[in-house]
């Protein structure tokens, strides 16, 4: 039997300190946004002494969270059905090219990567504004594929590069096309790194504030972040209502995250299998 040592008492030290790092935030969260603004001026750090819901429930209402709740779900729905389905596309010609076109062009795109998004705003909200797109939840849209585009595509070539190429060989010689291979044999092939894809850009989306809010500043169509963000005047912060904005904006993240768990996990820990 190993004896208890110094060095993992202060391992366990450690990482109790690195848990408590983690909680303090989400205890802050769940304490501020279950009291009211006075308690929470009395008190910054106190508990709850019972559930103060009206931070909830006037935020809904008044505070405009369920229509901004309903913009960022059909941005966030959109913008990853496009990455998803442009991206696995231009992937599998990636990924099966054998040409300097391909390997060309795959550069490019993943030198997106190394290119700040702000570089783009101000030419796009321009452009968008001259074919009459401002304040128009598909600017942020197209602005958003086009930014989690490379990553997109880099999870997917990477992922596609491990196939084995055996499974649409068989199914060119029972007389499938190349669009037909890729629907029936790659798609359903794709589910595990396609979860990662969902959870990566999914949160990215939801949580981007820069963009809705110069696009979609001033008009009934923003975002929950910046919904939230209006809570916070000149003169003061409702903190109550942001704390528990900023609740409610993390149950659809749980939730998208909890369903597609299993497949991050098969994806980055056990590969392709079979």
């Amino acid at each position: 039997m190993r004896r208890y040592s110094s060095r993992t008492f202060l391992l366990e030290i450690v990482m109790v300190a690195a848990a408590l790092v983690f909680v303090f935030p989400l205890w802050m969260l769940i304490s501020v946004g279950f009291r009211s603004s006075a308690d929470v001026a009395r008190n910054p750090l106190g508990a709850p002494t019972s559930l103060y819901l009206d931070n909830f429930v006037e935020g809904w209402r008044s505070g405009a969270l369920g229509p901004a709740m309903v913009n960022s779900v059909i941005i966030v729905v959109s913008a990853v059905v496009i990455l998803v389905v442009v991206g696995a596309a231009a992937s599998y010609y990636f990924a099966r090219s054998s040409g300097r076109t391909g390997g060309r062009l795959y550069l490019v795109v993943a030198a997106g990567l190394m290119v700040p998004f702000q570089i783009g705003v101000l030419p796009l909200y321009r452009l968008f504004t001259q074919v009459g797109l401002a304040g128009n939840p598909l600017s942020v849209i197209l602005f958003n594929a086009g930014i989690q585009l490379p990553l997109t595509v880099l999870l997917y070539t990477g992922f596609m590069r491990q196939l084995p190429v055996e499974y649409e060989e068989a199914a060119r010689v029972d007389g499938a096309t190349s669009w037909q291979v890729f629907r029936r044999v790659i798609v359903p092939l794709l589910l595990p790194v396609t979860g990662t894809v969902v959870i990566l850009d999914g949160i990215a989306i939801w949580n981007e504030f820069f963009t809705p809010l110069l696009y979609l500043g001033g008009t009934g169509n923003v975002t929950l972040p910046v919904q939230i963000y209006n809570f916070a005047g000149e003169y003061g912060a409702d903190w109550g209502r942001i704390f528990a904005g900023l609740l409610l904006a993390s149950i659809p993240v749980l939730i998208v995250f909890f369903v597609f768990q299993r497949y991050i996990i098969r994806s980055f820990g056990s590969g392709l299998k079979g």
